[in-house]
């Protein structure tokens, strides 16, 4: 088998407690697969839970049930029920996440913020930090802001930081978040060209791209889930 993910039966609901315990279902019964080599796009309608998916995915959100196994080295792991301690090492080697926004310490050089998950992993830090001055050009941030905290920088300029922080480590599996959301036409296809080579690499990837145009060039197939409604009033007269 060729897979790095398999999800099966999952289910998220939230209970809002400030409306009455308000039951709030979001995802039930996800049943995925994605391979090495596929970049899986969620299709659905606004608030059908796509993102929510993602952050389950990547154990953000403990699910409500079911499992989500990610392939991590020579075995599986069910991160839906997985320590905080093994979901740290699926993160650290298996599992990266493109979000549309940058949380990062603050202070810290655009430049290191970029080398460090490549040191974090063992590489010797003047190599790390010649593959983060790389990634770096291939996405058109400008020397001057390598040594400046990202915090100033415009929307487009730190999501080309966060891309190249995470693309950097060359995970196995890759969860992208509108990863092109606020990027211009020349950084979109850059950014595009760069999740092709890491799907032609191997990587499996699930992804969410409400532009057309970067659904097309990216999808290998799309995955719909449908909109729950919420069901019911727990403790209310």
């Amino acid at each position: 088998m060729n897979s790095r993910i398999e999800v099966s039966d999952l289910s998220k609901e939230f209970i809002l407690h400030l409306q009455g315990s308000l039951q709030l279902p979001v995802l039930s019964g996800v049943n995925m697969q994605v391979d090495a080599g596929e970049c899986v796009v969620i299709h659905a309608p606004s608030g059908a839970g796509k993102s929510t998916l993602l952050r389950c995915l990547y154990a953000n959100y403990r699910a409500s049930s079911g499992r989500i196994n990610i392939r991590h080295g020579d075995h599986w792991v069910d991160l839906a029920s997985a320590s905080p301690h093994e979901v740290h090492a699926v993160r650290r080697s298996t599992l990266g996440f493109v979000t549309q926004f940058l949380r990062v310490i603050p202070r810290v050089p655009t430049l290191d913020l970029v080398a460090e998950p490549l040191i974090a992993k063992g590489m010797d830090a003047r190599d790390a930090l010649e593959e983060a001055r790389s990634w770096l050009s291939r996405l058109r941030v400008p020397p001057r802001l390598w040594h400046v905290p990202p915090a100033t920088f415009s929307g487009g300029e730190q999501q080309r930081v966060n891309i190249a922080r995470t693309m950097i480590s060359d995970y196995p599996v890759l969860l992208l978040d509108e990863p092109t959301a606020s990027l211009d036409e020349a950084n979109r296809d850059t950014v595009i060209g760069l999740i092709n080579a890491a799907r032609e690499r191997g990587a499996a990837i699930v992804g969410i791209f409400h532009d057309e145009y970067v659904r097309r060039s990216l999808a290998t197939r799309l995955f719909s889930i449908t909109p729950v409604q919420p069901v019911s009033l727990v403790g209310t007269p």
